[in-house]
């Protein structure tokens, strides 16, 4: 064995240097990056994974997804979600946290419970509770949390993902066993029950081309009818289904109905355009102006009290079997068990054989 010369494993202050300054020069770029948004339209959108979610990122936008947290707060009667993890969650993962608004109410609501919201724009504010922190990342991309969580959380994130299943299906693998997943979703078609708004109202045409659109971006609307049947095949057992109506107004007699009507109105009234212009313009060929005149007949049937319309809600949550297993990131895979190259009986080495 050759002799090791001396001072050879002495640390070089000055590589030290260099490479922290190096470290340091790459998180500001990769940070710079980060809050470089795209502008389109006159709207602002991520940066990170540009071109995957269809909705802005600008103070428009973040103060209507506050807004819509209120509209779900009154449908739920003030609670944050429906499965049993309201109450008594310990680590707690918001999919898609926009505003960072209901990471930091559940947080604050319940300190003994560590919250992380991760969403693809660095638009949450930075002083939230200490139990609440947020993360920018790519959630179809590969999960690297090494620590289980014992609910996991998604509102509104339909048209987010091209692979709804696979999306529970990380969430699932994520969970401890036990653990809760709920899913709280807009639906398309909008729900009409007595004929007010018909095939040929600007509303309508709105939501066919906004569909349209989604689809050829390869980002379809339709997660909300599909989370109870994705969640029962990957496995959750206990799924519940939950279906509300949010008026598109003010039309219903009952005042509860007629005030969360308003709400919704509120939040649809500003959530056409964000949701209407990066699908037509991008898939469809449609200028902004077009999209905007489109929108402002839309807006017309929206506000009508003569239409009545709704949106419908659909809540899912199920829980992951306690007999499941975490599957961790950081876990290696078992090592392969020992095998012997003699000939099976279809002729195959052990160590090949296949199957059909």
């Amino acid at each position: 064995m050759g002799e090791v010369q001396p001072g050879f494993f002495d640390a070089d202050d000055d590589t030290d240097s260099v490479l922290d300054g190096q470290l340091r020069d790459s998180l500001t770029s990769l940070r710079s990056s980060i809050l470089q948004y795209e502008t389109e339209n006159g709207r602002t959108y991520h940066a990170m994974s540009a071109g995957k979610y269809f909705l802005p990122n600008d103070d428009l936008e973040v103060e209507r997804l506050d807004l819509q947290h209120a509209v779900m707060g009154v449908t739920l009667g003030g609670d944050h979600c429906l499965c049993p993890k309201n109450n008594g969650a310990k680590r707690v993962l918001d999919l898609g946290t926009g505003s960072g608004i209901w990471a930091i109410e559940y947080a604050d609501a319940h300190p003994e419970a560590d919250v992380i919201g991760v969403d693809l724009s660095p638009v949450q504010p930075h002083f939230v509770p200490p139990n609440c922190h947020f993360e920018i990342d790519d959630l179809e991309k590969e999960w690297t949390w090494s620590q289980p969580f014992d609910f996991i959380f998604s509102r509104m994130m339909t048209g987010s993902f091209s692979d709804n299943a696979d999306i529970v299906q990380k969430a699932f693998d994520q969970l401890e066993p036990g653990g809760y997943f709920e899913a709280q979703d807009m639906a398309l078609p909008i729900g009409c029950e007595d004929g007010t708004l018909t095939e040929d109202s600007p509303l309508w045409k709105w939501m066919l081309l906004v569909m349209e659109g989604m689809e050829k971006l390869g980002r379809p609307v339709r997660a909300a009818q599909q989370w109870r049947e994705i969640m029962e095949a990957v496995g959750f057992e206990d799924v519940h289904e939950s279906v509300f109506k949010w008026p598109t107004n003010k039309w219903p007699r009952a005042k509860p109905f007629k005030d969360l009507g308003m709400w919704s109105l509120a939040n649809m009234d500003q959530a056409l355009e964000a949701a209407t212009l990066a699908p037509l313009t991008r898939t469809l060929g449609w200028t902004k102006e077009e999209v905007l005149v489109l929108v402002s007949q839309a807006r017309r049937v929206l506000r009508d009290p003569a239409v009545h319309a709704f949106w419908p809600i659909h809540i899912v949550y199920g829980r992951k079997p306690i007999c499941a297993t975490f599957v961790s990131p950081t876990t290696p895979p078992p090592p392969p068990e020992a095998t012997v190259d003699s000939p099976d009986d279809e002729g195959f080495p052990a160590s090949e054989a296949v199957s059909t």
